[in-house]
């Protein structure tokens, strides 16, 4: 009876801490960092990049002049081309912490990580650097950030975050790529794992080889979070398409990358 009263104390002043920060954070130094980013490329278009099988080093070769979002360890192709995207986002832990140094060590200009606060899980990164207060509700359908000042809603894939982050700096037309949405082994909403001998994870092997470690994917939760992001979309007459060479994601029109890549 002590412990079940004991449990009840601590949610609620989980649920009271939680809401102190969601109403604080859009006065602090983080949020305010966010704010230089909004319309910054008004009209513009941009492509997100996924780390499914499907990423070849020769498509990243020929975006050198758009903006690009990419991800996670994304720096395992980096020995393969020139390439680099204009922003990178982490929301992870399970993928942060192990990956920490190397992260601290690319060289790309602006980090975004939607890790509710630095501070709850003791990251902090060097460089530039911008940290979201990421609203954790996986709910039937996410919902959509229209201001990042004021956080961003969690989908299940950070694409998600960055078609959020894209909206948010006034992108109008966006594309994914190496988006897969397919992976060797998820979980449904029933909580079952589902295997599938004939997928693969990600561009090389050696992305996951910790895979043991890290969050079993839920495609149940990504698609409705990519169906958010298309409704929100259409409402304000932003175009998503899908570029991405095969996988199993068809929320978003199909379009052949080489023919609206110059």
């Amino acid at each position: 009876m002590i412990k079940k009263y004991k449990n009840k104390i601590n949610s609620t002043l989980y649920r009271f801490t939680r809401l102190i920060k969601i109403i604080k954070f859009p006065q602090s130094q983080h949020a305010e960092a966010l704010k230089k980013f909004r319309n910054k490329h008004l009209n513009k278009r941009c492509f997100i990049i996924g780390n499914g099988p499907s990423l070849k080093a020769e498509d990243l070769d020929k975006m050198n002049n758009e903006i690009t979002f990419a991800f996670n360890r994304i720096y395992y192709i980096f020995d393969q081309t020139n390439w680099r995207p204009t922003y990178y986002c982490s929301e992870d832990e399970k993928t942060i912490f192990p990956s920490k140094e190397e992260i601290n060590n690319l060289k790309i200009e602006n980090k975004f990580f939607p890790v509710n606060f630095p501070w709850d899980f003791k990251i902090h990164f060097n460089n530039a650097k911008y940290y979201i207060f990421k609203f954790g509700d996986p709910s039937v359908e996410p919902k959509f950030s229209e201001d990042i000042v004021k956080g961003i809603y969690w989908g299940n894939t950070v694409a998600y975050t960055a078609i959020q982050l894209a909206v948010y700096m006034g992108i109008r037309e966006i594309y994914l790529l190496g988006v897969d949405h397919n992976f060797s082994k998820t979980i449904n909403d029933k909580g079952e794992i589902v295997i599938d001998e004939n997928a693969k994870d990600y561009f090389t092997e050696k992305y996951n080889s910790d895979k043991e470690n890290l969050y079993i994917p839920n495609t149940e939760i990504s698609t409705r979070a990519f169906i958010a992001a298309k409704k929100y979309a259409d409402k304000h007459k932003i175009k998503i398409y899908n570029a991405t060479r095969g996988g199993k994601l068809e929320v978003f029109e199909r379009v052949d990358f080489d023919k609206i890549i110059f």
